[in-house]
């Protein structure tokens, strides 16, 4: 839904299904209601995940046609997709398997493509659109400095063949398009640090010479056609939880010339650590509720002199609980937005709240607001919220902010 210059809605990746059907039958479902309980009587924007599976079928013409037909009668539109889970996303292990295949793969170009051709032909005249991807692979699977540069020589090869796709969609449809690298916890690219290391390096140093030889123009040409079709998706959890300030990140950005193609409104688990053992052995009764087996709950500890320390997923830090020396935990689950304390924990609420009002006070700085919270059906307490009714509050909680 339009909100003053923002496009917002929830990323449909909240629901389980991989195949179209599925994927369209909830939209069927929860859409109308979503939109009924805001009580919003205009167009009604969808941040629309396709996994690999949905979107092989509905690239068929006659799918796409009938998607088409139901967007026009409900009075909805799509406006950015969810390219980041490629398969299986609920009631599996996911775990790091998130991240694959990963952007060293053809399969991830092949996919993100797709996606984008889909895109294309169901955005709006007059308005762009992006699809949120991985922070290229996961950090873990290289042992060495050797293998992370091969892997972002690879991904740097396969993310400008699809700038060159996102070029010619845009000379065959007037329609500009936009991927949107999205940073994490133990992603190959999970700080704004690296995110912009990765753009000057590889993206704007070799990147830029490639592209111009391979298309025959100029350098200056390839580096704004990079920067126009390859920008960055801030999730508001994953920066929290490696402690970035938003001002700081987004002006670091506009200066090395990097665009906020999305947002997306999450906010992580956040904990002080007690000085008492009996105080931390109950501490880590409590975070085992949340140790699932479902998705990778990322750790990030801070010490005294604002030192670092991270855990690749909750169980290991909880073994860790009685001796850290850490002061506080910022934990990777995307906890319910609208809620500033969750059972005895906070939330980075905050986080989002401070990233609203910079974008209000920052015309241009994106259009694309995703809200994004996924784990509702691990989480380990009930919200006494039926699915629509925690879409709705979310939402609500968010054009209140807006407004």
């Amino acid at each position: 839904m339009k909100i003053k210059d923002f496009h917002l809605s929830y990323c449909s990746n909240i629901h389980a299904g991989e195949s179209w059907e599925a994927t369209f039958q909830n939209l069927k479902i929860y859409i109308p209601e979503v939109k009924n309980r805001l009580g919003h009587k205009g167009p009604f924007g969808i941040g629309l995940r396709l996994s690999n599976e949905a979107s092989l079928t509905l690239e068929s013409p006659d799918r796409l046609k009938e998607f088409q037909e139901w967007l026009h009668r409900t009075n909805a539109y799509v406006y950015t997709l969810n390219g980041f889970p490629y398969g299986g996303f609920h009631r599996t292990k996911v775990k790091e398997q998130v991240h694959a295949p990963d952007w060293t793969t053809e399969a991830r170009r092949d996919y993100t493509i797709r996606c984008f051709r889909i895109l294309a032909q169901l955005l709006p005249e007059g308005m762009e659109g992006g699809i949120s991807t991985s922070p290229l692979s996961y950090r873990h699977w290289f042992a060495d400095e050797t293998a992370k540069k091969e892997a972002f020589q690879s991904a740097c090869i396969h993310l400008l063949e699809v700038v060159e796709v996102l070029v010619q969609l845009h000379q065959e449809t007037g329609k500009l398009l936009h991927l949107d690298l999205e940073p994490e916890p133990d992603g190959l690219l999970e700080n704004s640090k690296e995110l912009i290391r990765f753009f000057k390096v590889w993206l704007l140093g070799k990147g830029k010479i490639s592209l111009a030889k391979k298309c025959g123009i100029e350098a200056t040409e390839a580096e704004t056609r990079i920067l126009t079709h390859l920008q960055v998706c801030y999730d508001v959890c994953h920066f929290a939880i490696v402690y970035e300030k938003p001002e700081h990140t987004f002006k670091k950005l506009a200066e090395a010339g990097i665009r906020v193609g999305k947002i997306q409104l999450s906010a992580a688990l956040q904990l002080l650590i007690p000085q008492l053992a009996k105080e931390r052995f109950s501490l880590a009764k409590r975070l085992e509720e949340f140790a699932d087996t479902t998705y990778l709950h990322q750790v990030v500890g801070r010490k005294k002199g604002n030192l670092f320390a991270s855990f690749p997923d909750l169980p290991q830090a909880i073994a860790k609980l009685e001796t850290t020396e850490d002061l506080e935990w910022r934990v990777h689950f995307h906890v319910p937005i609208f809620l500033e304390n969750y059972g005895t924990f906070q939330s980075t609420q905050e986080d989002i709240r401070k990233v609203l009002t910079y974008a209000l006070k920052n015309p241009g700085l994106t259009r694309h607001l995703e809200v994004e919270t996924y784990t509702w059906e691990v989480l380990p307490e009930d919200t006494h919220l039926t699915l629509g009714e925690a879409i709705s509050r979310e939402l609500a909680w968010v054009r209140e902010q807006l407004q």
